[in-house]
């Protein structure tokens, strides 16, 4: 019998850097799916975390967390990607149903499952964007459940630092037509003139009726967390330092030149999300989460 090389599975495009970061979230959906008053469902997560060397000990269910939410990784963060998961589902649901946007782009999709786990209205088509080694080790992980799509779900391969633009257009992208991005957990990994460029090429590319979702970080020194609980047990527990990977230079002001471009903005925090829910992470002194904001942001019709 032939052994499967990383290679072949695409799994070195998750084994380190932000790829590593994909297993991470995915583990904490998995966690996530199976807690009793779970936001978001994702029963994909942890075959990803369990089929990659590098995360397949990390835990995926809530048992398995010895000290539970008071576990700085496994409990507040893994908390806070739960959360983060729930509000940008309802945000693609809400935007392709009364919005009628039929295109949802995800850029950085990673090991994001929403073609799979929605209720897609019909019609809908998912564009994945992203490496082509963590595409291939999603769907080596897919293909092996039988994982059959809930929408139309075309991967572009491609990495965002090359011209991703003429990569969507290949696969039958229509900027004539309304659309719906997603950048979760994307922009601070990316220099400043990067998320830039995504958010011009983003408006250039969405018809009237289009939304967007992003992440940002809005602290001027983010190594003023440095010692964090949450910064060092991701460090500790699992060997990923975060500020290692994010992009540290100022950043630019996105929602203001959205807003100039003629799009409506909402800025939030995740606590807000917390307290709408009832369940999440809250404030704390030393807060790694205090400047995360999530931002939504939508181009009117005439």
């Amino acid at each position: 019998m032939t052994g499967t090389t990383t290679r072949d599975t695409g799994v070195e495009g998750v084994e380190g850097g932000v790829g590593l970061t994909a297993l991470l979230v995915a583990a904490s959906r998995a966690i996530e799916t199976h807690r009793h008053d779970a936001l978001a469902r994702d029963v994909y997560a942890e075959h990803f975390v369990l089929a990659a060397p590098a995360s397949a000990a990390w835990p995926v269910r809530p048992h398995q967390v010895a000290d539970g939410d008071a576990n700085p990784l496994w409990g507040r963060f893994a908390r806070y990607f739960g959360l983060r998961t729930r509000v940008l589902d309802d945000f693609v649901l809400r935007s392709v149903r009364k919005g009628g946007a039929r295109q949802v782009v995800l850029l950085g999709a990673g090991l994001d499952t929403r073609a799979f786990r929605l209720d897609w209205p019909s019609g809908c088509v998912v564009y994945e964007i992203d490496r082509e080694g963590v595409l291939a080790f999603k769907h080596q992980v897919l293909d092996g459940l039988s994982a059959v799509p809930k929408a139309e779900r075309v991967p572009v391969p491609v990495d965002l630092r090359d011209d991703w633009v003429a990569a969507l257009a290949g696969t039958g992208f229509d900027a004539s037509a309304p659309s719906v991005w997603l950048a979760e957990g994307l922009l601070f990994y990316l220099p400043p003139v990067a998320e830039t460029y995504l958010i011009d090429t983003v408006d250039r590319l969405s018809a009237p009726g289009s939304a967007l979702a992003f992440e940002v970080k809005l602290e001027r020194d983010l190594l003023a967390y440095r010692d964090s609980p949450l910064y060092t047990s991701t460090h500790h527990q699992i060997g990923i330092d975060l500020l290692n990977l994010f992009d540290l230079r100022p950043r630019p002001d996105s929602v203001g030149d959205l807003a100039v471009k003629g799009w409506s903005t909402a800025v939030h925090t995740p606590f807000d999300f917390t307290r709408y829910h009832g369940r999440g992470p809250l404030p704390e002194d030393n807060d790694a989460l205090a400047g995360n904001r999530w931002v939504f942001a939508d181009k009117p019709r005439p």
